[in-house]
């Protein structure tokens, strides 16, 4: 299926296709903290099954929606990490044991790494710390590399915008490409593209440019070139997420998750169909890469931003269609 055959008839709102086969996880490139975790989950599964059956039993009577496509048993929320863009089940608010776990200001996605690097980092440093002088000095370099593991999975609050016809960044990054496309298959017609680079000191995750709608999803397996680079938006590992304005006049666009030289990881929880809000935090690349927007040139719109202007995900306003503002 191409670009062109899902954008089909533009004047219709765009009909959502199912995930291809080769996205069976929000993280489809894999990895080994990935495949630790989901070693952890196992093993955490058997033993609320055969320990707590009365729990497994409870959070099943709990549970909405179907779990059908999950790749194993779905007892709690935690078991929806790396499987619910792939089947359609989900706890309420006040039914969910671990809903407290969003307010901590770190990717969810990031347990393993911090976990897995983090831990033995935590433990030289405090063994280093509780030496003698001068040797508690060797605390330092694991305390550093803590800290800036910990700084890069980190999630800040943001405050998005409200007014109508504003378009967020997808991303935080520096804006390093803004391209007019004479068309493109999926927005069907002209459309701009808005490439943003992120640094490894940049926040990582990415958030939905505006309310839309989920209509498609493509991993494209790649090389691993840097992002500075124009060619890694061709050659790159990437994730073209298809997405239509949730309101009139339903506009079609799309963002990319392109890996880098150093971030290999994509993730990416969007279900087919599902609706999400402006600034909705959807998924994130693991440690440096480039984040595309591509949006309809059409009549009213008004990028924003320049080349080389820093923006952040959810908070800078990238582009406007002034026209909604007389509709409304």
């Amino acid at each position: 299926m191409n670009d062109s055959q899902i954008g089909q008839n533009m004047s219709t709102r765009a009909e959502p296709r199912p995930l291809p086969e080769n996205i069976r996880s929000v993280q489809p490139g894999g990895g080994t903290c990935y495949r630790i975790e989901l070693a952890w989950g196992r093993w955490r599964r058997w033993w609320l099954t055969h320990f707590r059956p009365g729990y497994v039993k409870r959070m099943a009577e709990l549970r909405q929606g179907d779990c059908h496509g999950a790749p194993h048993e779905v007892i709690d929320s935690r078991d929806l990490k790396y499987c619910r863009n792939v089947c359609g089940c989900s706890w309420a608010e006040a039914d969910d044991r671990f809903r407290w776990r969003r307010l901590i200001p770190l990717a969810p996605w990031g347990t393993a790494e911090l976990l897995l690097m983090g831990g033995p980092l935590l433990v030289l440093t405090i063994l280093a710390a509780l030496s003698p002088w001068p040797w508690w000095y060797l605390a330092l370099p694991p305390a550093v590399m803590l800290g800036f593991i910990v700084y890069f999975f980190r999630n800040p609050p943001r405050r998005v915008p409200q007014e109508p016809g504003l378009w967020v960044s997808p991303a935080d990054g520096t804006i390093a490409e803004i391209t007019q496309l004479a068309h493109d298959d999926f927005v069907g017609g002209p459309a701009v593209r808005i490439g943003i680079f992120l640094s490894i000191f940049n926040v990582h995750l990415n958030r939905s440019p505006v309310a839309a709608r989920v209509i498609a999803l493509r991993y494209l397996p790649g090389e691993f070139l840097n992002a500075l680079r124009s060619e890694s938006a061709l050659r790159n590992e990437n994730m073209w997420i298809a997405l239509e304005e949730d309101l009139p006049p339903h506009r079609r666009f799309v963002v990319r998750q392109i890996s880098g030289a150093i971030a290999r990881r994509i993730v990416c929880d969007l279900r087919p169909s599902e609706v999400i809000p402006r600034g909705h935090v959807f998924g994130m690349i693991k440690l440096g890469s480039r984040t595309e927007l591509i949006l309809p040139a059409e009549g009213g719109l008004e990028v924003k931003v320049r080349i080389g202007q820093k923006v952040k995900a959810g908070a800078t306003v990238v582009a406007e269609y002034k026209e909604l503002e007389v509709r409304s």
